[in-house]
């Protein structure tokens, strides 16, 4: 690409790659992570006609909460934790109807995707659903204080 003077490099993040929340670290730290991979690229790269989009989707229709979900099984013993009664909240959030508020189907991501690759001018963050585009202006917005009580609320 760098030969050539141009092409796209587009990541898939998360709302998780900006909004912190209890008991998922390794997973946000991953996001945050491609978050500031893609901004440091796209500044190391910006003499070139290199495009960096990042796709921010927040809760799609997928398979992932139901892996997360027998991971976490797998491998902690809730039972046994200091977190017990905060894993118990977390596991019925999980088995509940409602779970899915807010969650859009996978083709969701594809508009955001295509301009990303087709647009002139793509934009360098792409947010999909009402939780991201909602959260990415809250953390602008309020005090750390206000947003740790926020979050630890929809943690719940």
């Amino acid at each position: 690409m760098k030969k050539n003077n141009g092409g796209r490099v587009i990541y898939i993040s998360s709302v998780l790659g900006f909004v912190a929340l209890p008991f998922r670290g390794p997973y946000i730290a991953s996001k945050f992570a491609i978050e500031g991979l893609v901004d440091t690229l796209r500044l190391e790269l910006r003499q070139t006609n290199i495009k960096f989009s990042l796709v921010q989707p927040g809760p799609i229709e997928s398979d992932f909460r139901q892996n997360a979900y027998l991971s976490f099984q797998k491998h902690i013993d809730f039972e046994s934790s200091d977190y017990r009664q905060d894993y118990k909240k977390m596991i019925k959030r999980l088995n509940s109807p409602n779970n899915a508020q807010f969650t859009l189907g996978p083709e969701a991501v594809l508009k955001p995707v295509l301009h990303a690759l087709e647009s002139k001018s793509p934009k360098v963050r792409y947010r999909v659903t009402f939780p991201t585009k909602l959260f990415a202006i809250l953390g602008r917005i309020l005090p750390s204080t206000w947003m740790d009580k926020i979050l630890s609320k929809v943690a719940d």
